[in-house]
């Protein structure tokens, strides 16, 4: 197999945004029904299959639909295997993932590849700040996706936001709204994996008074309510498959229909959705549209676990020691999280992201100890725990008891479930709405 090499190398010239020079790379067909097909590779994800969706197609059916995805991660070109039927190979090796060089060949059930670097390259503009509305970096890779994101905030195309639990898919959409040429009209959100199924339509479309038992009146949906502005889906793979076929109406004709009415409105929203699940096998496993997926699939953006910026943690910290300390921003932090502290933290997997992170520092700063060891709980019990205030009323002390409690069992339970709030809901036995509503009450999420 040939040697991992990197795509890209930062470059700065005087006067102008600092870049990221990207190598070009082709996708050749050597094998197949496709052969002679090619495609260039330029840093955005491509994948490759037999479905209409992807940038390479291919007219195999030994191929999956959504076979393998190649994409530029770390400054490399990494190919990933997407749960495929018949596996993807480099150079005759089976892969799950694998870091390409100059030149590979990649089999792809019965058709031959070829993977080759060019001697070409392309500037890639990095976005100047450290910071795109709420999102923090300073990596390369958050800076190309900051300058993207300013990119895609300009258009109405539709956008579906992937990313690992905790990555910061609904800060992404804030930052695409507040953007964008719809900051002043509403931003309105519906989280599909916290209502209930029978509810999703009328939260979406609206119903009027009578359409249904405690429609006591006329009541518009997310839809009419972002009218001017932007729906943000998230969580867009709960969403009922019963429901997906009105929703793809919508996004072909722009129009909503009331439950028990039967006058449409035109509407005028952009959508966007976010999920943490792989949507492409969904929607192999018919549970999710393929009509419905490539309309919301117009951009596609992923944001990168923390694990993959390591050099981002310090800063992010630093973000939310001040935030808990409500400190201005001139002011030392230092004896809060010492340097050995944050060299710690760098090193730490952060299966839960940035999500994960904050509950960590949350603990840290609540506790005033910088040395709690992430992924670790104190029990109630411990000499953390805090103590009951005898000074006030029986009621008042009870309920800032209860307070105290929920806030670290949640804190807790979310950090043991790497910030998986489905899984955290299962460990606890609780009701992933109930769930929603306390981690927001206590601004967990």
């Amino acid at each position: 197999m040939a040697i991992p090499m990197k795509l890209t190398d930062v470059i700065a010239q005087a006067g102008h945004l600092p870049a990221v020079c990207l190598k070009q790379a082709v996708l050749e067909v050597l094998e197949g029904p496709s052969a002679g097909l090619r495609v260039a590779f330029d840093g955005k994800p491509l994948r490759l299959g037999s479905g209409p969706g992807c940038e390479l197609t291919l007219g195999d059916a030994t191929v999956s639909r959504l076979h393998a995805e190649l994409r530029l991660d770390r400054e490399a070109a990494i190919l990933r295997d997407l749960q495929s039927s018949n596996g993807t190979f480099v150079d005759g090796v089976r892969i799950l993932a694998a870091e390409l060089g100059e030149s590979h060949l990649l089999r792809l059930g019965n058709s031959v590849v070829r993977f080759t670097v060019s001697g070409q390259s392309t500037p890639v503009t990095l976005w100047p700040q450290k910071n795109f509305g709420e999102l923090l970096g300073k990596s390369v890779v958050m800076r190309q996706l900051f300058a993207l994101l300013d990119r895609v905030a300009r258009t109405d195309a539709s956008v579906l936001i992937l990313g690992e639990t905790g990555t910061g898919k609904d800060l992404a959409a804030v930052a695409i709204h507040e953007a964008s040429p719809r900051a002043a009209a509403p931003f309105v959100v519906v989280d599909c994996g916290a209502i209930p199924q029978n509810l999703m339509e009328g939260e979406l479309f609206g119903a009027v008074k009578g359409a249904f038992t405690g429609a006591t009146q006329d009541r518009p949906g997310a839809l009419e309510q972002a009218h001017g502005g932007t729906l943000f889906l998230d969580e867009v793979g709960e969403l009922p498959l019963a429901l997906q076929p009105k929703l793809l109406r919508f996004l072909e004709h722009r129009r909503v229909k009331r439950l028990g009415e039967t006058q449409y409105r035109e509407v005028d929203v952009r959508v966007i959705a976010a999920t943490n699940r792989p949507l492409h096998k969904d929607v192999e496993r018919g549970s999710f549209r393929e009509d419905l997926f490539y309309r919301l699939h117009v951009i596609n953006l992923e944001l990168p676990p923390l694990r993959e910026r390591p050099e981002d943690i310090p800063m992010l910290t630093r973000r939310f020691v001040r935030r808990l300390l409500r400190r201005l921003p001139d002011q030392p932090i230092d004896d809060v999280v010492p340097a050995d502290t944050l060299m710690g933290l760098a090193r730490h997997g952060w299966p839960g992201n940035v999500r994960e992170l904050y509950n960590h520092v949350q603990r840290m700063v609540a506790l005033a100890d910088p040395h709690v060891q992430p992924g670790l709980t104190p029990s109630l019990g411990s000499a953390h725990a805090q103590a009951l205030n005898l000074d006030l009323p029986f009621r008042q002390s009870k309920d800032q008891a209860v307070r105290q409690f929920e806030q670290q069992y949640l804190t807790g339970l979310l950090e043991r479930a790497g910030g998986n709030i489905s899984q955290a809901a299962r460990a606890g036995a609780m009701d992933r709405a109930h769930l929603y509503k306390l981690l927001r009450k206590y601004q967990l999420i």
